[in-house]
This record gives C-alpha cells, structure tokens and sequence, in this order.
C-alpha cells in the first residue's frame, strides 16, 4: 500500500501569489476578547516579517448597547483606536473557530489552482450545511502525497512451491502507478459573517485587507516563535473570556481545530470548574487525534491566554497529560518590549495575522479573498453571443435611426396641423376677405371710384337730423345697399326721389316701421345700381352741415386718461 508521507514537491503554484509592486510593508491586526482590543503592528525588515508594537485598549460601549452590532463594535473599536493614536493603513482581522466549517480532503493533484479551487467547490456543495450561495469558500494545501502502487498488481499469483513461485513472479504484471493526491484544509463561513466584519471595518473608519482564520493566525504565532520541534507535534490551548480553543499542528500543517465556548467565572468555584472543563476538552481533543492514525507524536502542548487563569490551567493540565505542558511567553520569543510582553500573552492570534499578512503568499485562509474556481468559457457561446450582440447593437441602430425620423416628421406634421386648425378657425374670415377681394377686384375692373359715391350720396341726402345710414355695402353687380332710418315715411319718400335726381337707379322701397330712441322710426333698405353714364362732380354738390352737437368725429377719451 502507498505510505502517507510529506514530498518535497514544489507546492508554490497552488498559493495565493502577490504583485510586489502592491506588497504591503506595513499591517495592523485587530483581535478583541469581550471588552478588550489588541491591537498587533508589524513590518518588513530585511524581507522579513517582524513585530513591531502589541499594544491593548478597553473597550467601551453603553449600557444599552448591543455589543453583538456591527455598527456598535466598530464605532467603539474606532474610538479606541483614537484614543490610543492608531491610524492604521491597512487591517486584518480573524473569524473565531467556532463560526468556520473546516473540513480535511484528498483531492487529484491538478496543476491549476483555479481547477482545484471548482474541484472544492464540488466536493464542499455535497456536505455543505447552508446553501452554497450563502458561503465563502477558501482552502490551502496541507502536503501533497505520494503516488502509491496499486495493491492488486503487486501480488504474486502461484501454489505453494518454488517453481511456481518462480513462475508466479515472472507473470506478474509490472505494478499500476495511482495517481497523487493533495491533503486540502477547506474553510467555510457564511457570508454574512464576512458581511458583519466589513461593518465592523467601516464603523471603526479602517480598511479590512484580509480576514483570517484565527487558530491559523496562532499557529503562525508559534511558528514566529520558534519554540516547536521540527517533525513532531505540538499543541496551543487558547484562553479567552468565552471560550477556549484548540489547534494542533503536526508537521507543519494544521491538523486538528476546535473551539468550545466557556465562561470564566470570578469565584473561585467557578474558575475551578472552568478549569476542570477546559481540561476535560483539552485531553479528549488530543486523544481523538492520536486515536485517529496520526503519525507525529504529540511533544507540547502550549497554553496562552490572558484571562489570569493560564498558570492553573498549565498546571491542571500538565497532571493530566503525559505530554509536556508550558506557558507561551510570545513577547519573550519575539523579543519585544516591556511594555509589549504583557500585552501579547492574549494576542497571539493577533501576532499571527500581522505577521501571515506581510508573508510573500499572503494568508494562507482568506475569507475576504478566497481562491476562487476557474469561468469555464464556452466559444462557441460565446461567438453566438457576441453575434446576436452585433445583430442587436444594429437593430438598435436602425430603430433609432428610425425613431429620429419619424419623430422628425411628426414634428412636421404636429406643425402642419396646428396651422390647418388655426387656418379652419379663421375659414370664415377667408372668405369674406375672398368675396370683399373679389367685389374690389371688379370695382378695379369696372373704374369707379365707389368712395365718390359714398361721398356723393352724403351731400345728396337728406341732413342727418331727418335720417342716417346704418349700413354702406357694395355688391358684385355694380350696386349699392343702403340701410336707412329717417323720422318718417315721407322722408323716407323724399329719399328716393332725391336718389333718383342724382342719377341712380332705385329698386322700390319697403318701409319698415319700428322704435328707436332717437325718434328715427321707419326703417328701409334701398339698392342703388349705378348707371354707366352717371358722371360724378363733387365740386358741384355741397354737404350738409354738421350738427352742433355732433360728436363722432372728437377724440376718444378713455377710461383713466391716455
């Protein structure tokens, strides 16, 4: 059978590679326990991730602030940061173990990481508990394994004696190579966990650049400090205000992780029963693991913390385990200051994202950034599409082409019609101007002057104190249409005989009697036809003269002067 064992493979081209040119050379990881921020910087010294500060600030919140709000937590964080003069560049955070599925698989060792990363996705979509459009996916390559002989080809096929032994073994077909296999650690959190701690970003007014997996970020914390055997496996007990955690590393890779959530009591009953649980987790933890085939023996196991409860828990769990049980001290192996030391005996997550934030591959579980699976391109689909774009892209052309045009000649024809509504409007005005032009254009054409005959007919008429002409009209036909009032028929009488004398023709008469406030009583209409031979001569007529009290011709006065 194959043997699971660590090559030397080159497994580079499965990480997350990075742009030098955008490299940061700078981070801030922020991690907090309850009501308490850590705050880790770090920089790159001779290309080398270091520690810079490990500083801890109290967080406040109201009395009835809900402390689980994205908004609350960040808007505290960000006033911590204030107080403390942090303006960080850019930040990682961590997700705590308890909100991240993880789960170990063997996986055919592809070339692309993009065709690995669909390969996950395959695989996390059968057992995934939520649905994988509510998930954020990441992994990383714990170790590839050899490539293993296939059991059936190996063995021998013969009796019980030496020649057919022999023989056996010269039949035997050469034996069948199976094909390598890669060891995946997959990560899975809900989105709207990457969701809350974007808001927590944005309240505190900082930048998330990555978001880690926080038992990853401790192991790289103990690897900083270099205080792991090579080739064996070590332990790190995690002690915080409401839970406890758990990671084992065999050979370099993350085996093992769990989270439990506890509370830290402040009588000593309850401490003593937290103790007594987070043995009981710590020990059942590391039995399932080597109960499990793990080839690496257990060396350490490390406990940090900062809840004042790591010295007993060191204690009560060195009496429980045959495995060497030490305090932590990351400030010491780091080398940091004074005032650092302390506050890094609780920021060990914090350290590690600092520090796996600036390495050359970047995180090696990045939930902001997850691998993400390779698009598969149909071309043919693709050509399809591109040519029904085109069709489309000049359809669209022609009807807009077209809806100019005819928007164009609507316009015309909006004007157009507005003009035959106004012209129908005024259709009766068109035509008395037609009949009027036409009476002109035959008084033109006949060469009388009918404003001689206005003239003449005011000096042969009666005075106007016995009649008046209401009416002046001339017809096609080279007549007159006078409408008259006088005071009496005998006027009326007098009228036509007067008319007659001028040299008109009169048509009879109809009088017409009726009331008029002015006492002119009788009505009649007269039709005169102008004679050819009628001559006019108004130097020979004289008109009458106008009344006293005559007031036509004075000025009109209006209303309000003017």
């Amino acid at each position: 059978m194959g043997k699971r064992k660590a090559t030397a493979l080159n497994l580079s081209r499965f990480s997350r590679k990075r742009d030098r040119q955008r490299s940061p050379t700078s981070m801030t990881a922020l991690d907090w326990d309850g009501t308490t921020l850590r705050v880790v910087q770090s920089t790159v010294r001779g290309g080398v991730p270091t520690v810079s500060s490990v500083t801890s600030h109290a967080l406040t919140f109201a009395a009835e602030a809900d402390r689980a709000d994205a908004g609350v937590l960040g808007r505290s964080i960000g006033e911590a940061l204030e107080r403390g003069r942090i303006k960080p560049m850019a930040v990682v955070m961590a997700v705590p173990r308890s909100q991240v599925v993880l789960r170990t698989m063997l996986l055919p060792a592809v070339e692309d990481l993009r065709e690995l990363a669909s390969l996950v996705h395959m695989q996390v979509m059968k057992d995934l508990p939520f649905k994988i459009s509510e998930a954020v996916i990441d992994f990383k390559i714990n170790r590839e394994m050899a490539p293993a002989v296939a059991r059936g080809a190996s063995e021998v096929v013969g009796g019980g004696g030496g020649a057919g032994a022999s023989a056996g073994t010269a039949s035997a077909e050469p034996p069948a190579p199976i094909a390598p296999k890669l060891e995946v650690l997959i990560a899975v959190v809900k989105t709207e966990v990457v969701a809350f701690y974007n808001a927590v970003a944005e309240a505190a007014g900082v930048k998330l650049k990555a978001l880690g997996l926080s038992s990853q970020a401790s192991a790289r914390c103990v690897q900083a400090c270099g205080v792991a055997e090579k080739g064996g496996s070590f332990a790190l007990v995690t002690l915080r205000t409401t839970d406890v955690g758990i990671d084992i590393v065999a050979d370099g890779v993350a085996a093992f992780s769990r989270g439990a959530v506890l509370k830290v009591g402040a009588d000593n009953d309850a401490a003593g029963s937290m103790l007594k649980s987070v043995t009981i987790e710590v020990v059942r933890s590391l039995r399932s693991f080597t109960g499990s085939g793990a080839q690496a023996a257990m060396t350490q196991v490390f406990v940090t913390g900062a809840t004042g409860s790591e010295s007993a828990l060191t204690k009560a769990l060195g009496g429980a385990l045959e495995t060497p049980v030490s305090l932590l001290d990351a400030g010491v192996r780091l080398g940091l200051v004074d005032a650092a030391k302390g506050a890094a005996d609780g920021a060990v997550a914090g350290i590690g994202l600092a520090l796996g934030a600036l390495d050359p591959t970047s995180l090696p579980l990045d939930f902001l950034n997850p691998k993400r699976p390779a698009v598969e391109r149909d071309m043919r689909r693709i050509r399809i599409l591109i040519a029904l774009a085109g069709v489309g892209c000049v359809c669209l052309l022609a009807a807009g082409v077209r809806s100019w045009l005819v928007t164009k000649r609507q316009k015309v024809l909006t004007a157009l019609n507005s003009e035959v509504d106004e012209a129908e409007k005024k259709r009766g005005i068109y035509r008395r101007m037609i009949q009027q032009a036409s009476v002109v254009s035959e008084w033109v054409k006949g060469e009388r002057d009918w404003l001689d005959h206005y003239a003449y007919l005011s000096s042969v008429l009666p005075p106007s104190e016995e009649v008046h002409i209401t009416s002046f009209a001339v017809t096609g036909q080279r007549a007159l249409r006078l409408a008259v009032q006088a005071r009496s028929g005998e006027i009326l009488a007098k009228v036509e005989k007067q008319l007659r004398a001028a040299g008109y023709e009169v048509r009879p008469l109809s009088i017409t009697p009726g009331t008029d406030r002015n006492g002119y009583d009788f009505r009649s209409n007269v039709e005169l036809l102008v004679p050819d031979k009628l001559k006019i001569d108004l130097t020979k007529v004289r008109a009458p003269e106008r009344p006293s009290d005559d007031s036509s011709l004075d000025p009109i006065v209006r209303k309000g002067g003017g």
